[in-house]
């Protein structure tokens, strides 16, 4: 068919159709221009993010493209999202997207072990995680941020990034692991973990085994490090007495058929953890500054809260950042604008339908954040670094699924309750004690979309200088505390109270809050005991589901339901 004389929107359109498989008629468009073997992989290696983003623009809601011969279906918008994050484990697999972390977290741990087992391990870092530990970390991150900052001086300059990825590891391992195993943490033991981030890459989500120097260093490492904490771990059975740490849990965590973790399974999940709590939150923690940095009038806002909350040099409180709904709406559209996961894997283990359309089994399925979270019809204006848009009365995020940093549903990140704790308390300290410039020029910070992980580009320089602590009393304090009347419910109304199995983590946030409702049932998962609560229950009921971290609680009105 002739279409040199056919206008080029018509001709991409006619492309899409004749690209489509003639064997299966609900198959998703598939985007032209795929090259033999190599498929769009040069386009998609050069710039993932705007490869992605013609592919929406060109396919829709799903999408079909190919790399290095490997089906892919892209899946973006709220509706998509939740398709793809609701379905069960046995049609859209987790385990089988994932298998690049096989070598660095090892084998028949996390995303390689069995279902079963993978949700024994996933229960054992949950205790690290819920809402009680996570109380006692403010003061940790507090401690090691000012051990980082001690010796900055009045003023000088800084790579931001840099310094944002040594502090990440200190406040996670810290939090996370121990104070024993943070103080261990040696130049060698963070070259080994180098060594196994930056085998996390776009090649290796199709072929993680290639005989190349980065996937081989990362495997002479993994087996140091085994050697290394498997010392650390047999430090501490010897002990009589065992500090009250994260490593003592995974020391004393059992699956349910009695048997204890290995070595190989410790370095495993603390590399799991480590990850998840490092490399994302330094990427986001250093657009939070850059972004605040240049725009004067954001950052006077989140001072001004600050100043309402903790005074001028008042302890950063577990409590006192639940407060401060500016700075988390003002990190919710650092995540918007910077995920730093620009997409999500799973594989079809069964044909998936959607939209019309019927994914075969074998091929990969991904959901976006960095699309998603520019649709103009979910996100006003969804270029505009707007915080605002989150606040009552606009919520752009209240549709289920339109806002997926941290993922969705039942595999949602485990850690986002400890990433936003750890970014609140982070920017919350710097802006107190600093204030930055930007010496790259405006247009000289970016991301980075060249890794697995993204993050500003580097060098990402910034100059700094120490702020005057009495500097915030002066601020203008009206509107400096955004009180959310949405989390005030109505004691008029009888409501009816269940949790979404599709959700709920276990993060125990509900228990702390409102233990004559909830409670924590023996599969680690949130549990109604008071389906119909009495009014006087409200105000702690209206905190267990303002900060669910999964948004898990359900709530009704009794009338309605009649």
């Amino acid at each position: 068919m002739q279409l040199s004389n056919v206008p080029s929107r018509v001709k991409r359109r006619v492309e899409r159709v004749l690209a489509r498989p003639t064997h299966h008629p609900k198959a998703p468009p598939r985007l032209p221009g795929a090259m033999p073997v190599i498929g769009h992989m040069i386009e998609f290696g050069k710039h993932p993010f705007e490869f992605l983003k013609h592919a929406r623009a060109e396919g829709g809601e799903v999408v079909e493209f190919n790399l290095l011969g490997q089906d892919v279906v892209l899946m973006t918008g709220p509706a998509a999202n939740e398709a793809f994050f609701r379905a069960p484990d046995d049609v859209l697999d987790r385990r089988e997207a994932y298998r690049l972390m096989t070598p660095i977290f090892g084998e028949g741990v996390v995303f390689d072990a069995p279902g079963t087992k993978l949700n024994q391990q996933m229960r054992m870092v949950m205790q690290l995680l819920r809402d009680e530990p996570m109380r006692t970390y403010p003061p940790v991150i507090e401690s090691e941020v000012d051990a980082m900052i001690a010796g900055w001086g009045d003023s000088g300059e800084i790579d931001l990034l840099d310094f944002m990825k040594e502090l990440t590891i200190y406040t996670s391992t810290h939090c996370l692991v121990g104070p024993e195993f943070r103080r261990d943490m040696t130049s060698r033991f963070a070259e080994l973990y180098g060594h196994l981030e930056k085998a996390v890459n776009p090649i290796a989500y199709v072929y993680p085994y290639l005989p190349i120097p980065t996937f081989r260093r990362r495997d002479a490492a993994r087996v140091e490090l085994v050697e290394m904490i498997g010392g650390m771990v047999d430090k501490r059975r010897g002990l009589a007495e065992k500090p009250d740490d994260g490593l003592t849990t995974l020391l004393d965590a059992r699956y349910e058929d009695g048997g204890r973790l290995t070595p190989h399974e410790i370095t495993g999940m603390l590399t799991a953890m480590m990850m998840a709590g490092h490399h994302t939150s330094a990427g986001t923690a250093a657009w939070a500054i850059l972004e605040l940095s240049r725009r004067p009038e954001l950052l006077r806002r989140v001072r001004a809260e600050q100043q309402a909350i903790f005074g001028a040099d008042g302890e950063i409180s577990y409590q006192g950042l639940r407060r401060a709904r500016f700075l988390r709406d003002v990190l919710k559209e650092v995540l918007r604008l910077h995920p730093p996961l620009i997409f999500l894997f799973r594989k079809a283990l069964k044909d998936f339908e959607y939209g019309g359309y019927t994914i075969e089994a074998g091929k990969f399925v991904c959901a976006s954040p960095a699309i998603s979270h520019r649709l103009s019809d979910v996100f006003t204006q969804p270029e505009v670094f707007d915080p605002d848009r989150y606040a009552p009365g606009r919520e752009e995020d209240k549709r289920p699924f339109a806002w997926i940093s941290f993922g969705g549903g039942k595999h949602k990140c485990t850690g986002n309750a400890f990433g936003m704790l750890q970014l609140s308390t982070i920017v919350a300290l710097m802006l107190r004690h600093f204030d930055f410039e930007l010496i790259q020029g405006e247009h000289g910070y970016r991301d980075d979309y060249t890794k697995a992980t993204v993050q500003p580009a580097e060098p990402c320089r910034v100059r700094y200088a120490r702020r005057d602590p009495l500097a915030d009393q002066r601020l203008p304090a009206e509107d400096a505390l955004r009180e959310d009347e949405s989390s005030v419910l109505d004691a008029s109304v009888k409501l009816r109270v269940r949790i979404d199995r599709g959700l709920c983590q276990g993060h125990a946030v509900c228990l702390s809050e409102s233990p004559e409702i909830f409670r924590i049932a023996e599969d680690g998962e949130g549990e109604v005991v008071l389906a119909e609560p009495d009014s006087a229950l409200y105000p702690a009921l209206s905190r267990a589901y303002e900060f669910c971290p999964n948004h898990a609680i359900v709530l009704s009105l009794l009338e309605e339901e009649e």
